[in-house]
């Protein structure tokens, strides 16, 4: 890019532009996954609607790849690139909630802890994630996944319309009255198809308080506790979401003392629903005799930052992940047997439970692919070395081929790392992935927004 196209450029935008060798740029172009680390040609820190259009009309203009940046949170690193412009959209943030309504009016690069403060605030929750500093806008366009899943379903269940800009620069917007083919594309795999600049969210009455803790297993009950969840979770109430995860212990809680170094299995568990009903919903599993049991009442607000410094910026990561068919003796085997042999003890597998509110959704009503599913795993890794990157990796894909025999069709998009044409096809299936392409090539035939888990027009 000469001078005179960035003297253009900056006439036209009102945000900032952090270039090569300026002060901010070493820290503009970081991500939340210390192992990306790419150089972009330009950060266009966008402040309106018209800063987006001017970014991607001068991308097109230079034949400058694309990338989104709203939290920054992407497994993928596709939030930022290198050579390219990265959009970057967290000085977009802000949420208003209509009460009467009960919908929220989020901008595109808000936070799920602005979210759940700002719906909180009136009494109202919408569906997210797991940790508060994640963008919005990346985990809802590619589903949504988190604690009240069960309860409310994904996010995607819940958005009600988005507005976006398009390859072309122009404003749009897409709900079921409003280019319902497009919304139905956006739910699954919204970032192929514009920048969105925000978004509606149905919300819910909620209270302040859940019931959330962790129960804690040694690995000789393993097979007993996942015999107890696979007779306890199809009559499970909407209310209660848990998780069924393998790790190593740590020498330090909430992981008991003498099991350090050890596989053992972690039960997370959150009730949503009335505080007095919460002690005979998880009886079933509280029975068993976990080593620990945290579970207690907590504010929901500080069960969706518990996480946060864990899952703080900067940490080395890398994951694989699925459905899963059925939590099957065999598949507990082979999960123990691999979190032994993980290389450091942030090597994890994890399930979440699906059902509830997410299995009343037609399957076909969007292009999320996996709903059906019982189960969704996530394969996880988390260091901070570079040098042990590749035993890391290595690691993971190889504990995904081990449960991969146990593993339902499609897959969470916004746990694909690796992009080939043929994984993203597998992401949606064919009937899914033809009807994606026909968007594409309405909405983004140049592919324009190809940084992603891309579908190809």
């Amino acid at each position: 890019m000469n001078t005179a196209a960035l003297t253009s450029f900056g006439r036209a935008f009102q945000g900032e532009i952090v270039l090569p060798g300026s002060a901010e740029y070493d820290a503009a172009r970081v991500v939340w996954n210390g192992m990306i680390d790419r150089r972009p040609a330009a950060i266009a820190r966008c402040t309106s609607v018209d800063d987006v259009r001017a970014a991607i009309l001068f991308a097109r203009d230079h034949e400058l790849l694309v990338a989104v940046r709203g939290g920054g949170h992407s497994v993928g690193g596709f939030s930022t690139c290198d050579a390219g412009i990265v959009i970057d959209l967290s000085p977009l943030r802000g949420v208003e909630v209509d009460h009467d309504a009960r919908v929220a009016h989020v901008r595109g690069g808000s936070l799920l802890q602005q979210l759940d403060e700002a719906a909180q605030e009136h009494g109202l929750v919408c569906p997210v994630g797991v940790v508060g500093h994640t963008g919005v806008g990346g985990l809802t366009l590619g589903g949504g996944m988190g604690r009240l899943q069960r309860h409310f379903g994904y996010s995607i269940d819940n958005m009600l319309a988005v507005e976006l800009v398009t390859a072309d620069g122009e404003l749009i917007r897409a709900s079921e009255d409003d280019l319902p083919d497009l919304f139905w594309g956006m739910r699954g795999a919204g970032p192929n198809f514009g920048v969105v600049t925000s978004f509606e969210f149905r919300l819910h009455e909620f209270g302040q308080i859940v019931t959330q803790g962790l129960l804690v297993f040694p690995p000789e009950r393993a097979h007993l506790a996942a015999a107890r969840v696979r007779e306890w979770a199809p009559t499970a109430p909407d209310e209660v979401m848990t998780s069924f995860s393998f790790g190593q212990a740590a020498a330090a809680p909430p992981d008991p003392p003498g099991y350090e170094g050890r596989p053992m299995v972690y039960m997370g568990v959150t009730h949503s629903g009335p505080p007095d009903t919460a002690d005979e919903d998880l009886r079933p599993l509280r029975d068993l005799g976990p080593l620990v049991d945290t579970i207690e009442p907590r504010r929901y607000l500080d069960v969706q930052t518990m996480a946060d410094e864990e899952m703080a910026w900067g940490k080395r990561f890398y994951m694989k992940g699925a459905f899963l068919s059925e939590l099957s003796d065999g598949y507990v085997h082979a999960g123990l047997d691999a979190v032994a042999a993980a290389p450091s003890i942030g090597g994890t597998i994890t399930l979440w439970l699906q059902g509830g509110a997410i299995s009343r959704v037609d399957p076909d009503a969007m292009a999320f692919n996996g709903r059906e599913a019982p189960w969704w795993v996530g394969v996880e890794a988390e260091w901070d070395d570079a040098e042990r990157d590749e035993v890391h990796i290595a690691w993971g894909r190889s504990t995904m081929a081990a449960i991969e025999p146990f593993t339902a069709a499609g897959h969470y998009v916004n746990d694909m790392v690796e992009t080939s044409e043929a994984i993203v096809r597998s992401v949606y299936g064919d009937a899914k992935y033809e009807r994606l392409v026909g968007l594409k090539r309405r909405y983004d035939p140049d592919n324009v927004f190809r940084f992603n888990q891309n579908i190809r027009p």
